[in-house]
């Protein structure tokens, strides 16, 4: 069973060492550190599911520190230890966000159930849960995304929380970052998980065609309907519709929608009678809506009604950490398909996919991925089938000796290239007597002669 992780900050070594042992006991992973600034350094090695925190402390007391985790993490849960808590300080953390406040000397078991409630809201471990709630905390409804990025654990924490709303939601994110995956994982973790989870690309229909595919049309309401046809509204009636790429949504279309969001009924093309829907709208899009607004390109009443509450998606780019682990994952999904037996790449291949840009994020790592393993004769992937996949590969940042000497290759090779290879001339110009400059061009292996006008000249003819 995988317990949660919890980090304990108190500069009271003998309090600090009898929490740990109480936590311990009760199945939690325990990380115990005396000062806030210790804390917030062990923040960057480990991802704790709840913090416990002194509030009277030399240097950053307690509540500068919750002021910091929030900032870092806006999900993770912070209860607060005092022996001089008061009422009113009790009611300003809690409305700053802080999940709990006990006063010293608090009672071990009352710290162990207001940790595990805050487990039970965040969803963090499984210590104290039904089989049923750890199998469902093993990952079933984050399955598909494929990550052990900090930035991205912060985002599932949230979805885990958002999805237990009735309300909309709007992911914005650069193309190919997996907002359709964190779509369906608020879908799973929601009361709604049992109903239909429908996804439609606004950008990929026709504007004469969207209509119908949303909201559904009657038999004879156009040529070519034949019959009737539901849309994918009803389609998804008690569950979740995705709305990727919301922002190439036509005017005309955006104000239809406007109405369905406020009356939760729609009206299929042709028809003439309203039909009721119970459906969570998700949103999905790569555009600067705030932007599209200002130009009157998008209604603004729509995006609010959308925009209940939002999720950025980060790059690829911010998230590096991930691609070895995506890159296994993808790796395992084309030999099956394939009849590949690729295994892994070489650690030079492996370097360029971490430092390259990936505009294209994660369906462009996928992309270069699947060509790579099409086309390796070997199971170790080779760092020169990367560099053709890639194209543009990220120039690598050299060290200071590698690029010391870049340099003073490129610098000796331009003073022959306009001495014509005349060493002395070329000495003279970089204010170097001839014998250190001979010595130089040797550490470089630099032959004058290349440069010579005339190959058949003598080394130095000045």
């Amino acid at each position: 069973m995988s317990n949660a992780r919890t980090l304990l900050v108190d500069d009271d070594a003998d309090l600090l060492r009898l929490m740990s042992i109480r936590m311990r006991s009760a199945g939690y992973e325990v990380n115990a550190v005396e000062s806030a600034e210790k804390a917030i350094a062990r923040m960057s090695v480990i991802r704790p599911d709840v913090v416990i925190t002194d509030l009277r402390m030399d240097g950053m007391d307690g509540m500068a520190l919750f002021d910091v985790i929030h900032e870092m993490h806006p999900s993770l849960p912070v209860i607060i230890l005092t022996a001089h808590g008061t009422i009113p300080e009790a009611v300003d953390a809690t409305k700053k966000g802080v999940f709990s406040f006990l006063s010293k000397p608090f009672d071990g078991k009352q710290l162990i159930e207001e940790v595990g409630r805050a487990l039970s809201v965040t969803g963090g471990g499984t210590v104290g849960r039904q089989k049923d709630d750890v199998k469902e905390e093993k990952g079933e409804w984050r399955k598909a995304i494929v990550t052990r990025s900090p930035i991205m654990d912060d985002i599932l924490s949230q979805v885990r929380l958002i999805a237990q709303e009735n309300i909309s939601v709007f992911i914005n994110g650069d193309s190919g970052t997996g907002k359709e995956l964190i779509a369906d994982a608020i879908h799973k973790a929601s009361p709604r998980h049992d109903k239909p989870f429908v996804a439609i690309n606004c950008s990929a229909i026709p504007e004469a065609l969207l209509e119908s595919e949303l909201f559904g049309h009657r038999k004879g309401s156009f040529t070519g309907a034949i019959k009737d046809h539901k849309g994918l509204f009803e389609a998804a009636h008690g569950g979740t519709i995705l709305l990727d790429e919301i922002g190439d949504m036509p005017s005309q279309l955006q104000a239809k929608l406007l109405r369905v969001l406020q009356e939760n009924t729609i009206r299929p093309v042709g028809g003439n009678a309203n039909i009721d829907i119970d459906v969570r709208v998700i949103s999905a899009t790569h555009k600067d809506l705030e932007k599209a607004m200002a130009d009157g390109e998008f209604r603004q009443d729509l995006y609010y009604r959308l925009n209940v509450v939002s999720i950025d998606l980060p790059p690829l780019s911010q998230r590096r950490e991930d691609i070895p682990l995506l890159v296994q994952h993808f790796l395992n999904i084309i030999n099956k398909s394939s009849q590949k037996e690729i295994t892994a790449f070489s650690s030079d291949a492996m370097e360029l996919l971490i430092a390259a840009p990936w505009p294209g994020n994660i369906r462009h790592l996928y992309n270069v991925v699947e060509r790579v393993a099409i086309l390796s004769p070997t199971p170790i992937i080779p760092e020169s089938l990367v560099l053709k996949a890639l194209n543009n590969p990220t120039q690598q940042i050299l060290s200071y000796a590698d690029a010391k000497a870049r340099f003073e290759r490129e610098y000796l090779c331009q003073l022959l290239q306009m001495t014509s290879g005349k060493v002395s001339q070329a000495a003279r110009l970089a204010k170097r007597n001839r014998t250190e400059f001979y010595r130089l061009l040797g550490r470089h292996n630099i032959d004058p002669a290349l440069f010579k006008l005339n190959s058949k000249q003598d080394l130095d003819t000045e």
